[in-house]
This record gives structure tokens, C-alpha cells and sequence, in this order.
């Protein structure tokens, strides 16, 4: 559906309710004539002290997952963007492909999921083998980022889980915590650095250090709202959040 405002397309943008860093990410990305319509995830936010309560945290994302699109689906959008990703690099890339056809089957439209918006921006870039990454999981989850990069190809070399407490902590972290952990990740044996986790605020800091490194620093949201848009035709190139949006 199009209308008055939406009149290149109406996205559905699903999120935890937890989350308050995806609807302001992708409104900053909004082009013209694109609208974001959010639906959230329900989820509590309860305290996580190892990697089984991480997993039962981001399983009680997924299994309410399907009730949001639902409710999104009702205003007949063009596309989904789903701003999660712990759930979308469990099962590696046939996990991946799974959860999404899960999502399309329902929804009856296209999503762009961030495991797999991730893998195409590395592959937009070219020329990078290598990466490292950071996140706001627990080891259990980065266990499954790693083997999703690596099923599509790439090399992880080094990867930081932030163990956040809370899915309200993730917003949280500081620039300084994430610069700090930039500065580890990076190296002459990386070719690239990711963040995944979408409620971790990195958009303005990856576009600030894929300059000062001269690679390829991807956020989360970034990449997924650039694969949405991409997708769909839409090609403006949006300046001041990282090369995805400006040149590709």
C-alpha cells in the first residue's frame, strides 16, 4: 500500500518492545516519500546472568515475533524490516533463511533480516575476507553470529560480547565503551568491523570510524534498512551514516 506520505512505500519495521534504538536509527535513514510504520515485539525485560538466560530471553523474542507482524501487516505494507537479530544468525545460514521464510510466509511480503542484511553489505563492500565484531549478547549467541559470518564466507578474527544485563541496558552503552572496544576489534588482520544487536547505538559511531580506519565498519541498522530500501529499488544515497547508505 501507498498513499499521501508513504508514497514510494510503507515499511513495516518490527522491534522488541524493549527496544529504543531501531525507530530512531531508521527514521534518520527515512528517505523521502518512504514512511516507517513500527510494530513491537512483546517481551519483558528481565535480568540475564548467563548464556542459558540469554537464550531464553531471545526465544521469548522469537516466539511473540509472529504477533507483531500480524498486528503490522494490518496497515498493508510493501516490505518488513525486522529490527532484531540475536534470533536471525541462530542455525547459521539455513537457520537464517528459515526464520525469514517463517516471517514471509506469514506476511505474505519481503523481509530484510539483519544476519542476513549483515552478509550482503560485506559482500557490497567486496574485497573483505576478514572481520571482527561486536555485540550486546552473551558468548552462546556470538557462538551463532560467528558461525552465520562464517557460513557466508568470511573469517572471524575477533569478537567482544558485551554480556548487557538487561535488553534496556543495551541502549545504554556508552560511545566511549563502544570506542574502546572498536580500538580491540581493529587490527591489520581485519578487513571489516560489524555490530550486531540492534538495540546497541552505533550508526553515527561506524559511520565516524569506517573514516578514520579507511574499512568497512557496519552497524546493525544500517545495513538492514539499506538492504530494505535496496531491495525495493529505492537507490538515494543518504550522507553522513557510513559508505552502505551513501555510495552502495
Amino acid at each position: 500500500m501507498v498513499d499521501v506520505q508513504g508514497y514510494r512505500a510503507c515499511l513495516g519495521v518490527i522491534a522488541p518492545s524493549t527496544n529504543t534504538t531501531v525507530q530512531p536509527d531508521m527514521e534518520r535513514m527515512r528517505p523521502a516519500g518512504v514512511t516507517n510504520h513500527f510494530s513491537r515485539i512483546y517481551v519483558e525485560d528481565p535480568v540475564a546472568l548467563s548464556n542459558e538466560d540469554f537464550i531464553a530471553g531471545t526465544t521469548a523474542i522469537a516466539e511473540n515475533t509472529m504477533d507483531a507482524v500480524r498486528s503490522v501487516m494490518t496497515l498493508r505494507p510493501e516490505y518488513l524490516v525486522l529490527g532484531m537479530s540475536a534470533i536471525t544468525f541462530y542455525g547459521g545460514v539455513e537457520g537464517g533463511k528459515k526464520f525469514k521464510a517463517e516471517v514471509e510466509g506469514l506476511a505474505g511480503v519481503g523481509a530484510s533480516t539483519g544476519s542476513e542484511s549483515v552478509a550482503a553489505a560485506l559482500h557490497a563492500y567486496g574485497n573483505v575476507k576478514t572481520v571482527s565484531f561486536v555485540s550486546p549478547y552473551y558468548p552462546v549467541a556470538n557462538a551463532e553470529v560467528r558461525r552465520f559470518l562464517e557460513e557466508s564466507g568470511f573469517s572471524v578474527v575477533r569478537d567482544v560480547p558485551l554480556q548487557c544485563k538487561r535488553w534496556t541496558d543495551i541502549a545504554k552503552v556508552t560511545p566511549q565503551k563502544l570506542r574502546e572496544v572498536i580500538d580491540h576489534l581493529n587490527g591489520s588482520d581485519v578487513d571489516a568491523i560489524v555490530q550486531v544487536g540492534t538495540n546497541l547505538s552505533m550508526v553515527s559511531l561506524a559511520a565516524e570510524y569506517e573514516l578514520k580506519l579507511d574499512k568497512p565498519v557496519i552497524a546493525i541498522n544500517t545495513a538492514t534498512y539499506w538492504h530494505a530500501l535496496r531491495t525495493l529499488g529505492i537507490t538515494d544515497r543518504i550522507e553522513g551514516l557510513g559508505r552502505l547508505l551513501s555510495e552502495f
